[in-house]
């Protein structure tokens, strides 16, 4: 049981992380770049700024990730 939930919190921190990446990068295709650098200091503003510019998946999957690590660490 603690293997699995501790391969639950390392993929969900993965996936939180990468995505977290992605949305900064699309900022920066956009030439956003005080959204960029407030987005790697006050990461809740990621999502936000991702919904905003039509990038859903990116928001969905980041938003998705940071309940499952949340709910993961909760059990933990």
């Amino acid at each position: 049981m603690k293997e699995a939930l501790g391969f639950v919190l390392l993929a969900s921190l993965a996936v939180l992380v990468a995505s977290h990446v992605a949305i900064a990068f699309g900022l920066g295709r956009s030439r956003m770049w005080l959204r960029v650098g407030l987005v790697l200091v006050v990461p809740p503003l990621a999502p936000w700024w991702a919904w905003e510019l039509g990038m859903r998946r990116r928001m969905i999957a980041w938003t998705t990730a940071l309940v499952v690590y949340a709910v993961a660490v909760a059990l933990a």
